[in-house]
């Protein structure tokens, strides 16, 4: 791919016509974190009650299981107003843990067996009890501790001005088809270029011991007492350790088109594995997973980017997508900030804002297989080897090679482009300044977020102790904080609301599980 983007000054100067593009990005979090004890031990306590539903509550949630929270932002176009929705989640939350905190690593706290870590739970009615069966089939399949790693997801859309700005006055057909596209092509580009979230704000060098014990592994790993450690690696939440499945390797699911992708998802959710036969579907009267195919359902996909529409009611994400095409991303890339007290902050937002526009507006010609092939090997050399000076890295699959630190400043040269003219819409300097500090990052990793934090466990001794003095910092934190955005009645009344969103779901099955799950997947038949 060439580095001197032919279009990509026409396309940004048309945009920069219509300044409001700029200041009316799309923008949401999903910050996962375990609960744990004061001496760093997972908690084993259920879901606290004070808190809602966790089924039904639109803020706080749980993800696999009952210790890993899930705290969800309303959209905002305002990035100051999304940190502090976050801020006041984690203040109420925090209110409601009693001796409890938020473990403030992706890799999980000590876990001194598996069976410690108690799935989800989302109440009686057959939706809920799906839910909690379908983390029932990835623990069978994977294991729990894989589960219980935490990440952030931020997710994102352009205002209809940029589409505006881009393609001038449409039928409402081209502009759904104009949008897909656009967003698949910002998405190869994120495979091609996205190695550089990881490279900056990864913040998984190291892991608890007793997150691989018995597992066979065959990374060169250093030690800290219980602490392992890969000297340059940068976010071994995304390496064959953390967050991925090996089950999927063989998939082929494209990114050239909406059609493209969702033809290799539905293929995906129909294709059987036998080693998941091997567990089987309901033994002796007991579920064990929904189905015995790759996917179970279509979010088993583990992929660091997804297109997204929002669902209607009993949709399928596959079928909103199909509906109404690509609506925003969801970048799914991010370690939790270890260094935030809710996981992440200002400055990567904005990064991601000029990042993705950046992906959007540059040429991005079609992917084939063996081109997705390199760049995920580039995706793994910075995983476990990124902040290693003149790591060198493929350009697509005819053997070029570049070092990262050379291709992560051309990539730079245009997101300061974008960052000018950003600045000059919201005033003041904040996207340059994001840029001019990253940038000095690229040459010296030990300033990204991954050679802090390995500074920090050395010094600490210990992962352990890093998030255990951490955690107890922002829990302070957490509870002096005031209200900004929500208030404690707000709060209290999503809690009330919740619980009887879920007792009017529970009552209203008419279905028993067996006839709602045939129903459910139905589909696969078809």
């Amino acid at each position: 791919m060439n580095f001197i983007v032919t279009d990509f000054a026409k396309r940004l100067e048309k945009i920069t016509l219509k300044p409001e593009s700029f200041k009316s990005l799309s923008r949401g979090v999903e910050r996962e974190t375990l609960r744990y004890q004061k001496d760093g031990r997972l908690a084993t306590t259920p879901h606290p009650k004070d808190l809602g539903s966790a089924y039904a509550n639109d803020w706080i949630t749980t993800d696999f299981s009952e210790s890993l929270l899930e705290f969800i932002t309303p959209v905002s176009t305002d990035i100051n107003t999304l940190i502090q929705q976050l801020e006041d989640i984690h203040h109420f939350t925090q209110s409601k843990l009693g001796e409890e905190r938020m473990w403030p690593l992706s890799m999980p706290c000590y876990v001194s067996h598996q069976d410690d870590i108690h799935l989800a739970q989302y109440g009686e009615s057959n939706s809920g009890k799906m839910k909690t069966l379908y983390r029932e089939g990835l623990k069978r399949r994977y294991g729990s501790l894989m589960q219980i790693i935490s990440g952030v997801h931020f997710n994102f859309s352009f205002p209809e001005s940029f589409w505006d700005a881009l393609y001038g006055e449409q039928s409402e057909a081209e502009r759904r088809e104009s949008k897909s596209e656009a967003y698949f092509g910002l998405i190869r580009n994120y495979y091609r270029f996205g190695w550089l979230i990881p490279f900056f704000f990864g913040a998984s060098p190291a892991l608890c011991s007793s997150f691989i014990k018995d597992r066979e592994t065959k990374l060169p790993f250093e030690n800290i007492g219980q602490t392992l450690y890969l000297p340059f690696a940068t976010s071994l939440r995304m390496s064959d350790l953390g967050y991925t499945n090996s089950a999927q390797s063989s998939l082929r699911i494209g990114f050239n088109s909406l059609n493209e992708y969702l033809d290799g998802l539905n293929t995906a959710i129909r294709t059987p594995s036998t080693e998941f036969a091997d567990i089987g579907v309901k033994v002796e009267g007991e579920y064990r997973q929904l189905n015995t195919n790759v996917l179970q359902i279509e979010n088993e996909l583990y992929a660091p980017i997804r297109p997204k529409r929002v669902a209607k009611n009993g949709e399928k994400p596959s079928e909103a997508l199909s509906r109404g095409g690509v609506e925003y991303i969801e970048v799914r890339a991010l370690d939790v900030n270890p260094y935030s007290s809710v996981g992440i902050d200002q400055d990567q937002i904005r990064f991601l804002d000029l990042f993705l526009t950046w992906s959007a507006l540059s040429d991005s010609e079609p992917m084939d297989f063996c081109e997705q092939e390199c760049w995920r090997e580039n995706w793994d050399k910075v995983i476990a080897s990124g902040r290693k000076i003149g790591l060198q890295l493929q350009i697509g699959c005819k053997g070029e090679v570049l070092s990262l630190q050379d291709w992560a400043h051309r990539v730079f040269d245009e997101l300061l482009l974008i960052a000018q003219r950003m600045d000059s819409v919201h005033g003041g300097e904040a996207y340059q300044s994001v840029c001019n500090k990253l940038r000095t990052w690229i040459d010296n990793p030990e300033l990204t977020f991954s050679g802090q934090l390995l500074a920090d466990t050395k010094r600490l001794g210990g992962l352990g102790k890093v998030g255990c003095e951490f955690g107890q910092r922002y829990s302070e934190q957490h509870e002096r904080h005031k209200y900004t955005t929500y208030s404690q009645e707000i709060m209290e009344q999503e809690v009330q609301r919740s619980l009887e969103a879920q007792r009017q779901v529970e009552q209203s099955d008419t279905l028993n599980f067996d006839d709602f799950l045939q129903g459910y997947f139905a589909y696969l038949d078809q």
